[in-house]
């Protein structure tokens, strides 16, 4: 669990630093944030175990991996009392092509964003799993035509 310590302008700058090129060398951490080896390692590896750096990965292309097509779907349930939310949120975690789910305040549930390989493929996904999964009523499926932007890095506050 992440401490209560507020993260200063070294530590901002280092996030920002990992979030623009995750393979950076400690070195090279060092100098653009302006510290030497020691003081740059320990605070990266602070910010790792208090669990502002929640991991490493590398930054794949849909388009090379077969799952450009793209579907947002917002999904109401028939009831959201009890455990039918966490029945919900523990399928809907084991389904890969949902790339997100997030529960929304509003006039429906859930809406989720779903990575396929084109639109059939997505039409057997709908039928045979979202529309199958604990308590879901209804759906409704809005199709990506271009991705204008879709950015992966987080805004760095400023102190």
């Amino acid at each position: 669990m992440r401490d209560k310590r507020a993260l200063d302008v070294i530590d901002l700058n280092i996030l920002n630093e990992l979030q623009q090129d995750g393979r950076l060398s400690i070195v090279e951490l060092a100098r653009r944030v302006h510290l030497t080896k020691t003081p740059c390692t320990e605070r990266a590896r602070r910010l790792e175990r208090d669990g502002v750096i929640r991991g490493y990965r590398a930054e794949l292309d849909p388009d090379s991996l077969g799952a450009a097509h793209v579907a947002f779907v917002k999904v109401s349930l028939h009831a959201t009392g009890g455990g039918d939310l966490d029945r919900f949120n523990a399928a809907v975690g084991k389904v890969p092509e949902v790339q997100s789910c997030h529960m929304i305040a509003g006039d429906f549930d859930y809406l989720l964003k779903v990575r396929t390989r084109d639109i059939s493929s997505y039409r057997s996904v709908l039928g045979d799993v979202i529309n199958m999964l604990p308590g879901v009523r209804t759906t409704a499926t809005y199709v990506v035509m271009e991705n204008v932007k879709d950015e992966t890095v987080l805004p760095i506050p400023q102190p």
